[in-house]
């Protein structure tokens, strides 16, 4: 979770519900003309990734093999450290949502007993982030997990839990919307805009539906821009990666990406397919049986 107060959160949820809702059939199709034209399919390119360092990891239901980014070292080291040290082995793929993410690398799960809820363990220690703006959330990506900003500020890393990205095709206009809301977030956690929440307040509390969408107004007045100027300083290869390969741009720049997935992808998608329940746990649970550092 981002940390901002309650009233931002209200408001970041009326921002958005102002915003253009495209539900015509035509123009849905369109869209995807559009992406078709413009955007030929693109995966990331896992052959330049040979030259890291590579660890493949065996599970109940197959085979992954995973390049660990040297832009990352801290996280780099941190992973090989546990490889080596058999850390993960018996450990479960604790949470698992669909077309969004598999995360794993809780200690506590081991032998844990069914509906436990998990992911709260670690090793004793945290990782200074290593954020960049050059390595994306694209389907494949392995990236720490971490605590929300409201207790974690400085985004610091899990010291073992990690997730890999599964993700779905992003289409332009879902991009601009993650992009207007990261803008939001950025201008509503901006001490010197605190007026706009203070106004939400006071708006809210007298039913003032007038005060409410000029507030609105003013919002994407000052918001629509840096999204739009967002989206244009976008790398085309980023859009079309995302547009076409897929993946979860929401989590750019908020969470340590140090790693991807060069092969099993067939496994990826057996993952993210498992039936889950309550906190979003397997009902048969899937262990990491083996972690090795390829040579």
């Amino acid at each position: 979770m981002k940390r901002y107060s309650f009233i931002a959160a209200l408001l970041l949820i009326a921002f958005t519900a102002c915003q253009p809702k495209n539900n015509n059939t035509d123009q849905v199709d369109s869209t995807r003309k559009a992406l078709e034209e413009n955007f030929k399919p693109l995966a990331p390119d896992t052959a330049a990734m040979a030259k890291y360092t590579k660890v493949e990891m065996v599970t109940d239901l197959g085979r992954i093999e995973l390049a660990l980014f040297d832009a990352t070292p801290k996280h780099r080291d941190n992973f090989l450290k546990l490889v080596r040290s058999r850390y993960y082995e018996g450990t479960l793929f604790h949470r698992i949502i669909k077309e969004f993410m598999v995360q794993a690398g809780d200690p506590d799960s081991k032998g844990a007993k069914p509906g436990m809820m998990l992911g709260q363990g670690g090793p004793g220690y945290n990782l200074d982030a290593e954020i960049s703006d050059t390595l994306y959330h694209f389907k494949g990506a392995l990236a720490a997990a971490r605590q929300g900003d409201e207790v974690n500020p400085e985004r610091k890393s899990s010291g073992s839990q990690f997730y890999i990205v599964t993700g779905k095709p992003v289409s332009a206009g879902e991009m601009k919307d993650v992009l207007r809301q990261k803008a939001f977030m950025k201008f509503m956690q901006d001490p010197e805009n605190i007026s706009y929440q203070m106004r939400y307040q006071v708006a809210t509390q007298r039913q003032d539906g007038a005060a409410l969408q000029e507030l609105q107004s003013e919002l994407e007045k000052k918001v629509g821009p840096m999204a739009e100027k967002a989206y244009q300083n976008l790398p085309q290869r980023v859009k079309q990666i995302y547009a076409t390969w897929g993946g979860s741009p929401f989590l750019d720049q908020d969470y340590t990406v140090f790693g991807f997935v060069t092969k099993g992808y067939e496994l990826l998608e057996a993952l993210q397919n498992a039936e889950t329940g309550e906190g979003d746990r397997p009902l048969k649970d899937i262990r990491i049986l083996s972690l090795r550092v390829l040579p």
